[in-house]
């Protein structure tokens, strides 16, 4: 699994002129999910998200989890993160998971979310083309591939 998470001050996903999910302070989470990942995957990606410590405290160091500052997820699938370039330069997307395989560990992955924030998760909507609308703040954006946890 790949995520790119922002640190935002406002995040929405619309589809067709409708906001399906919207967020004031929080993450906006970009999520792809390939064929070889797993629950295992899924559960260490959302502790990883949920514990980010890089919100400011009162000394303006990156020190305060979600939690601390009452924020919440905006989370958007997003297959296009296991884009491949190597060759020419339409981006093949082989190595990202089918619809079938995918739905089920994004859908795992709200529920967990859910439970270790303790808040709704804001979603867009599987396969669909969205609008995403958001406002980087700081700007801090953090990129975490559960292949190579670094």
């Amino acid at each position: 699994m790949r995520a790119v998470i922002q640190r935002v001050s406002h995040a929405s996903c619309s589809i067709e002129g409708i906001i399906s999910g919207e967020i004031g302070t929080g993450f906006m989470v970009l999520l792809g999910i390939e064929d070889s990942d797993t629950d295992e995957d899924m559960t260490w990606l959302a502790q990883k998200i949920s514990n980010m410590r890089v919100f400011s405290d009162e000394n303006g160091l990156m020190n305060k989890a979600l939690a601390e500052v009452q924020g919440n997820i905006l989370l958007v699938s997003q297959f296009t993160l296991f884009a491949s370039t190597k060759k020419g330069n339409r981006p093949g997307f082989t190595r990202s998971a089918r619809p079938e395989y995918a739905i089920p560990l994004y859908e795992k992955m709200i529920v967990e979310l859910t439970k270790l924030t303790g808040t709704k998760i804001q979603t867009g909507v599987f396969g669909a083309n969205m609008q995403i609308s958001l406002v980087n703040d700081g700007p801090v954006t953090i990129c975490i591939d559960t292949k190579a946890k670094e």
